[in-house]
């Protein structure tokens, strides 16, 4: 198994009403999340990797205008139960923002190896579901960054 580099990114997929889109992991009962992934490469352009992430996670191809980079980053402890996934001396991962504004009626195809299951909440409820700090985090912030994008 390729080793994961510890440089991902998280996309939080909202409608024009903050509600979001939340996965349920395969791997982890009832651990509810945003989008994440992490880069296929080192060089690997961090908008084009949000972009492949929620395209493979939900099906989803949204238009540039729809998106926020947030130009903004969190590095995190890795979990525990996926410390396998990355080389032995590695123990925090850097995850960069983004959000993109989407349609709610969009249709949603999950991959099956990674989710079982997808809902959408208002943000308030989204960010109490998530079981990731930094997700929760990204959530509680998203009002006030999509609406000084919005001006």
């Amino acid at each position: 198994m390729k080793k994961k580099i510890p440089k991902s990114v998280l996309v939080v997929v909202h409608d024009k009403d903050l509600n979001i889109l939340l996965l349920e992991r395969a791997d982890r009962d009832n651990f509810w999340q945003s989008i994440t992934g992490s880069v296929d490469y080192l060089e690997e352009d961090l908008f084009e990797a949000a972009q492949r992430e929620l395209r493979e996670e939900t099906g989803i191809i949204a238009g540039s205008h729809d998106w926020i980079n947030w130009n903004f980053s969190r590095e995190f402890k890795i979990f525990p139960q996926w410390k396998f996934k990355y080389e032995d001396n590695v123990e925090f991962n850097t995850e960069h923002i983004f959000s993109v504004c989407v349609e709610s009626q969009n249709k949603i195809t999950l991959s099956p190896r990674e989710h079982v299951n997808f809902k959408w909440l208002f943000w308030r409820e989204a960010a109490e579901k998530c079981f990731s700090w930094t997700n929760v985090l990204a959530i509680k912030e998203l009002p006030v960054r999509f609406q000084k994008e919005k001006i």
